[in-house]
């Protein structure tokens, strides 16, 4: 009897739990049975471990052989396990020896020909293997991905046999991988000064970016909404080093897997207002993110607001205040990270043009307090700044090119303002908790009775009275004032247009 163990990685969202995958060769009619909850995908590496053993000059033992992944109860998926099931065998039959396992991890498809095809989820797996003070071998496919991990932390090979050989003590055939530098000459990012006109517009973006502070805008059709919603990334400020392997790893468990040359940007998401609730908070059988998870860390932009389904719009209540999302399946959970920047657009009415001087809004007041109807009142508490962007006139489109301040001026102002929150609260304004808003945020005389006003007039409830609050306390830090002042209430209770109506 002969025994082996390689280890390797599972997927489960965002994290790769590790995996024993042992292998024991014993007498009896030759057979190969895998064991410890594999999926169709993984039962199926039987047939691909033996043709990629055979077909890479080694030999496929004539015995019976038993896979254990440990362990039993976690569902594993997908052809990840191939390589660790091949260099199993091959250990556990003398054809490689079992110690140079030690200090390794292993990941990979493999093809018939024994050639190692990427998988999903490699930057998780390294970060992980890393960890625990392992290397993890891995496809060249995935090579990219796995030097953000660390110089040492990944090796990459192309095929069966390079590391089979590598393992027995010959000629070393893998390879460091290593990071791409991101190309920022070829797509440069949007800039605000490109922008014409609408100050208030620009203003509100500001604000938003320095304090993380969700915004709908309401305006007639091509008055900039969307150039100014794909503005706001550049403002931000930069990513940190752990935000960007998070916004990376995120990538690299998504079906369409991370590119390297985009390393250290924000995400910008736009879904189509078609797409279900599924696609925008994740799910399937083996949960995966949804736009709100892919937009971890960036900008998600909702445009055409009310023509989303309204249950699909529903789902984002819970991730927007606790900015995280769990999927729960019959046999699995599954948590993904969602605290992204929520940015959406809306006409004013139907047909968009509702006070327009021209007077060809003909939407009657039913039929306007339907369309907004679409999106739940709750929904919109939720939101900290509704404004109104007003059509741009001939006379600013025509002008000749002014100059309008760039995104970096902008984000200058932005980081500063970030930079005192973090200090004082630890973190952006739009996460204050309630205890931390009655401490921080806490207004002057006179601020205090602009918004004893507001709750009267505009019957606030207590989510939107905390929320003009996180704006006003971020207008402050703009502005460099200690404490909230009335003009700073007087300018966040101005961003509730719809709360006004």
């Amino acid at each position: 009897m002969a025994l082996a163990t390689v280890h390797s990685r599972a997927q489960t969202g965002l994290h790769a739990p590790p995996v024993a995958v042992e292998v024991d060769l014993a007498g009896g009619l030759p057979a190969l049975a895998i064991v410890g909850l594999p999926e169709t995908e993984v039962k199926e590496s039987k047939d691909r471990v033996r043709a990629a053993i055979s077909n890479s000059g080694y030999q496929f033992p004539t015995r019976r052989i038993t896979v254990n992944l440990a362990p039993a109860d976690l569902p594993k998926e997908g052809g990840r396990f191939d390589l660790a099931i091949a260099l199993g065998i091959l250990a556990a039959s003398g054809q490689i020896p079992v110690n140079a396992l030690l200090g390794h991890e292993f990941l990979g498809e493999l093809s018939l020909s024994g050639a190692l095809r990427g998988v999903r989820g490699a930057l998780p797996a390294t970060l992980a293997a890393a960890s625990v003070e392992r290397r993890l071998i891995l496809p060249a496919d995935n090579g990219g991905e796995a030097a953000l991990a660390g110089e040492d932390a990944a090796r990459t090979a192309t095929h069966l046999a390079d590391v089979a050989t590598t393992l027995a003590g010959g000629e070393t055939h893998w390879a460091t991988p290593v990071a791409e530098t991101p190309d920022t000459t070829q797509t440069p990012a949007p800039d605000l000064a490109e922008v014409r006109g609408q100050a208030q517009a620009k203003r509100a973006l500001e604000i938003a970016a320095a304090g993380g502070h969700s915004l709908l805008m309401i305006g007639p059709p091509g008055a900039g909404k969307t150039m100014l919603a794909s503005r706001l990334v550049g403002l931000l400020p930069p990513l940190t080093r752990d935000e960007a392997l998070e916004v990376a790893a995120i990538a690299s468990i998504s079906g369409g897997g991370f590119d390297p040359s985009l390393w250290g940007r924000r995400p910008f998401r736009a879904p189509h207002h078609t797409a279900s609730g599924v696609a925008l908070v994740g799910g399937g059988s083996t949960p995966r993110p949804g736009e709100i998870t892919l937009a971890h860390r960036g900008v998600l932009f909702l445009d055409e607001l009310p023509e989303f389904d309204r249950r699909v719009l529903e789902v984002l209540r819970e991730p927007l205040e606790s900015g995280h999302i769990v999927i729960s399946r019959a046999a699995r959970q599954s948590e993904f990270p969602a605290a992204f920047q929520l940015v959406a657009a809306m006409n004013p009415c139907p047909c968009g043009y509702q006070g327009d001087a021209s007077g060809r809004c003909h939407c009657t007041p039913e039929r306007i307090e339907r369309y907004r109807a679409r999106i739940s009142g709750p929904l919109l508490d939720r939101i900290d700044m509704h404004l109104n962007v007003a059509p741009i006139t001939k006379k600013v489109l025509t002008a000749p090119a002014s100059d309008e301040e760039c995104s970096k001026t902008v984000q200058k102002r932005v980081c500063g303002a970030r930079r005192t929150a973090e200090a004082r609260n630890g973190g952006p304004n739009a996460a204050l908790a309630p205890a931390q808003i009655d401490h921080y945020c806490a207004p002057a005389a006179d601020g205090a009775r602009l918004i004893d006003q507001a709750i009267d007039r505009l019957g606030l409830s207590a989510r939107g009275y905390h929320r003009i609050l996180r704006v006003a306390r971020t207008i402050a830090d703009l502005a460099g004032h200690e404490r909230i002042e009335a003009p700073d209430i007087a300018e966040a209770i101005g961003y509730r247009q719809l709360d006004r109506s």
